[in-house]
């Protein structure tokens, strides 16, 4: 049996570390809680999170170049909108279902 409040803390982090920075810190922590914990829906969490970090960076990517036929700066700014939206709503499922492993749409799972 785990600890449900451990679970909360470690997926809420998870999903909430793409606030604390756009660099490191916000993959690291993560990648760190993946490997530090022995708890599966937490590593779900974890990993689900760290999807969606690369995704961003992805089509960051991507919709940066669109920006020369100008159509990447409404795409830039939709994404911004959703690498806002989309945690938010990942820490509140799992803030309310601490057996839930919230999945991301619109993202390709890497990891």
């Amino acid at each position: 049996m785990y600890d449900s409040d451990k679970r909360k803390l470690l997926s809420v982090l998870s999903h909430g570390a793409i606030f604390l920075s756009a660099t490191f810190l916000s993959v690291g922590l993560p990648i760190a809680i993946l490997f530090l914990s022995e708890d599966p829906v937490v590593k779900g969490n974890a990993r689900e999170s760290l999807n969606f970090h690369l995704n961003l960076y992805l089509y960051g990517i991507i919709f940066g170049l669109l920006t020369f036929v100008l159509i990447g700066f409404p795409l830039l700014l939709i994404l911004l909108a959703l690498s806002w939206i989309l945690p938010i709503v990942a820490i509140v499922k799992v803030l309310s279902d601490p057996t839930l492993i919230y999945r991301y749409p619109f993202i390709f799972r890497l990891v």
